[in-house]
């Protein structure tokens, strides 16, 4: 049975309504316009974002500017009744534990029951500051919440929410550091960083930000309604097999090329599909092309690759293997 073709008003719609939403977000944040387009693509898609950043270039205003800029409505409660936060921060630390992200039983003497405290991963936009610092056990924790988007706590599994975006970041450099392992970056769709703004932009910033009123008339422009049809709007997005075989040829390239130790895995290719079918969507189309597949390469891609010189810089390997891997056209 033929599926139905979704009329071409719901991309257009869909189009309105995200550049509605990077217009607000760009009213307290100086970010470049590619980059914030990455941003909502991942969380349209239902992946995870990597910033690997230096310290003050924004990251916690811009995951606060994303979660502000939706209406969320009354309280918000998941299917056990556990209380739903829209917008949570875990400042991540070497002694901070498992419970302390995802909650815990305590004995409560005057019912003689035991009484769950959430953790912040209760939450629909959550910013995980600094997650190399965390212990690989702490860093564990998370593995669940982003694969099921549930977690399971003393035997008992409670559903997170929908929608459901960790923004997280890494510090490039300092002590006491645990770089997370491949499995765990893995499930990040992408890894960008934010960078330092121009000179221009960093007056701006100092001039608006350097008053206590600066986000002053911000507030949400969108229903989160809208956002959750914009989640289910990318499975209708076409994408052909010439794309996917496109998308298949990168993906087994990084296992091949010289120097590379460790591949990507098929995972990383159905991320690249997802996102790429949730940029197309940004930008109008109903379709993927594999020129928007070789847009979201590098910054898709690239984490996930394991070189045998740390000097090499990941993002360079895949322009090169984008430079060999031919297209059909």
């Amino acid at each position: 049975m033929q599926k139905e073709s979704v009329p071409s008003s719901y991309f257009g719609a869909a189009k309105e309504g995200i550049l509605r939403l990077m217009a607000n977000i760009k009213t307290v944040i100086y970010i470049d316009t590619r980059k914030l387009e990455y941003l909502i693509a991942s969380k349209i898609a239902g992946g995870h974002v990597m910033l690997a950043d230096s310290h003050g270039v924004g990251k916690t205003s811009l995951a606060r500017a994303l979660a502000g800029s939706i209406q969320w409505g009354g309280a918000d409660q998941n299917k056990q009744g556990v209380d739903i936060e829209h917008f949570s921060r875990i400042q991540c630390t070497v002694d901070l534990l498992p419970q302390d992200i995802l909650g815990y039983n305590r004995f409560d003497m005057k019912t003689s029951q035991n009484q769950f405290n959430r953790g912040p991963i209760f939450a629909h936009f959550i910013l995980c500051d600094e997650i190399n610092l965390l212990t690989p056990k702490t860093q564990g924790s998370f593995f669940q919440a982003m694969e099921e988007q549930s977690v399971s706590i003393e035997g008992r599994t409670y559903d997170l929410p929908d929608p459901f975006f960790i923004i997280s970041t890494m510090n490039l450099k300092g002590s006491h550091l645990f770089p997370l392992p491949a499995p765990q970056l893995d499930r990040f769709m992408l890894q960008i960083s934010l960078g330092y703004p121009d000179e221009q932009s960093e007056g701006d910033i100092i001039e608006q930000h350097g008053k206590d009123d600066s986000w002053k008339g911000f507030g949400p422009v969108i229903d989160v309604g809208e956002l959750l049809a914009w989640q289910r709007l990318v499975d209708e997005v076409t994408i052909h097999r010439e794309v996917v075989d496109y998308i298949v040829a990168l993906v087994r390239k990084t296992r091949t090329f010289p120097g590379v130790v460790t591949g990507c895995s098929p995972r990383a290719g159905i991320k690249l599909s997802r996102i790429a079918r949730a940029l197309s969507i940004m930008r109008g189309n109903d379709y993927v092309s594999i020129d928007t597949v070789k847009e979201l390469a590098v910054p898709v891609l690239s984490h996930r690759l394991e070189l045998e010189d740390p000097r090499v810089a990941p993002g360079d390997v895949i322009k090169q293997i984008l430079n060999e891997v031919k297209t059909s056209r």
